[in-house]
């Protein structure tokens, strides 16, 4: 197919459909929280940076995902239960106050890519989720939808150091708090769902 042929296979309700489901799953207004307890705690982030990365992960995933998962011989379920304990983790530091990822002397205080990228952008959920979709809707709108989703990310990250100055510590502490307890009830709800589907994939010996 052509480039022209490819354009043409554009449908609003496909390209609203594919948007929303990205950006629920997404979820930056709920990685906010986080984004801001990271900058509180000295890490930065950047957000060009962080959008770009995660426009290219989410692209290579749509067409790559299964066959590099495949190399290692692993599956979507598996990459989920990994991805759900790194989301579980960061919610404990949420909402204990602790720290557990400890700084990569190579990286210095960067946060760019891990956690904010992945993950928390682009992570086990928004990859299963494209794939799923995949088999639902034509590329060219997922692409597109994962184009907006990704402007959005960058505004969001954009402000997200301005919030931080606008609210109070202690608002940001409640924000942090809340965030946390949902971030860790979605890490618990992926884990499970997920961890089900490889146990029943289990063959008996």
């Amino acid at each position: 197919m052509d480039f022209l042929g490819f354009i043409q296979q554009f449908d609003l309700t496909q390209f609203i459909g594919s948007f929303v489901v990205l950006f629920a799953i997404i979820d930056i207004i709920g990685t906010l929280p986080v984004v801001i307890n990271l900058q509180h705690n000295g890490r930065t982030i950047n957000p060009i940076r962080a959008s770009i990365i995660s426009l290219f992960l989410f692209i290579g995933f749509m067409y790559m995902g299964k066959a590099f998962l495949g190399l290692f011989s692993l599956d979507v379920s598996s990459f989920a239960v990994a991805g759900s304990i790194i989301v579980f983790i960061i919610a404990m530091e949420m909402v204990l106050d602790i720290e557990i990822f400890r700084q990569n002397s190579a990286v210095g205080n960067d946060a760019t890519f891990t956690p904010v990228v992945f993950p928390l952008i682009a992570g086990a959920g928004s990859f299963t989720t494209l794939l799923s979709i995949r088999s639902q809707y034509n590329d060219f709108n997922i692409i597109l939808a994962i184009v907006a989703n990704v402007i959005v990310v960058y505004a969001a990250l954009k402000m997200a150091s301005k919030l931080e100055k606008w609210l109070s510590p202690g608002v940001i502490c409640i924000f942090q708090k809340a965030f946390g307890i949902i971030l860790l009830s979605l890490a618990v709800k992926l884990f499970t769902s997920n961890i089900t589907i490889l146990i029943a994939g289990i063959k008996p010996f």
